[in-house]
């Protein structure tokens, strides 16, 4: 199980990302690997953003700086991501990895009164944890994801989207994903587009972008299924606060907002928010307007 780490170098000069590095140390597939994470701000309450496929913690840097004046804001790169280690071969990458190493950062940092803020991936992992770990959270913010536990049949979107990265594998072009997702008024630039890029020097760093597509479970007796069956059954009986917000230019999530506030008794209670004019990266195009909700939501909740 050979472990690389990104040279430092490929992350200098990021644009709007000046935040200090912290690692924490993890144990994942019975090694120590090295998880890194943003830790701005302070404040007894924390607003943990767990990002997905194929991003990192830059995908936040947005949000970070508009909520850390106000509160503590923590936001790690997944096993494979970011700054994060990488484990070379597919077959190190797993649900029960990812989920397993995200339950050991909470309660490294012993992180409690949490606002999970989550996309992609990282609502599929994080949802299930803030059941598991109730105790540990105080809100939900949930954004463009979903919880696929392979019951229900997988919307157009998400099979085009599963085509393409089966078909390019390691070769995923991110940066170019990114630009790609995005809606036509809010172009990247190719700063940004290489900051996506960034933790990737070659395919031998891809092999967690190239597992996270085949790991959505597809059918009932998938691996990570009941885990994900298990966190739906808990949101259906969630009594903390609990805000969605999806964009309205998301082909591969369109209609989750309108299952989760069915799923969840509390987010009903909260205002329907759609972010106009935004792809499935909905921070990377509308990242202080989506703080600003964040910022509401926590004070009146």
């Amino acid at each position: 199980m050979p472990i690389l780490q990104t040279p430092l170098e490929r992350f200098a000069n990021l644009p709007d990302y000046p935040f200090a590095p912290h690692l924490a140390s993890l144990t994942a597939n019975e090694q120590r690997v090295q998880m890194h994470y943003v830790d701005e701000g302070q404040g007894d309450d924390v607003v943990l953003c767990l990002h997905g496929e194929p991003s990192w913690s830059f995908l936040y840097r947005h949000i970070i700086r508009v909520l850390s004046p106000h509160t503590r804001v923590i936001a790690p790169d997944l096993i494979g991501f970011g700054k994060s280690d990488k484990f070379t071969e597919l077959d190190d990458y797993s649900i029960a990895m990812h989920y397993q190493s995200l339950v050991q950062f909470i309660e490294t940092l012993d992180l409690r009164n949490i606002t999970l803020v989550c996309q992609d991936w990282g609502g599929i992992l994080g949802l299930p944890i803030a059941t598991q770990l109730s105790e540990r959270f105080t809100r939900l913010v949930i954004m463009n994801t979903g919880l696929p536990d392979g019951t229900l049949p997988a919307t157009e979107g998400l099979t085009q989207w599963l085509n393409f990265a089966r078909q390019q594998g390691r070769e995923l072009p991110v940066g170019m994903l990114f630009q790609l997702s995005t809606t036509p008024r809010h172009k990247l630039s190719q700063e940004v587009e290489r900051a996506y890029d960034a933790p990737f020097p070659d395919a031998t760093y891809k092999a967690g972008v190239a597992k996270f597509p085949l790991l959505i479970p597809l059918v009932a007796e998938a691996e990570g299924a009941d885990l994900i069956r298990l966190g739906r059954e808990r949101l259906s009986q969630w009594n903390k606060p609990t805000l969605v917000m999806f964009s309205d230019g998301d082909p591969v999530t369109r209609g989750g907002d309108r299952w989760f506030r069915k799923l969840i008794p509390t987010a009903n209670n909260q205002p329907e928010i759609t972010i106009q004019g935004a792809g499935h990266f909905l921070q990377e195009e509308a990242g202080e307007e989506i703080a600003e909700h964040i910022l509401a939501f926590m004070r009146r909740s």
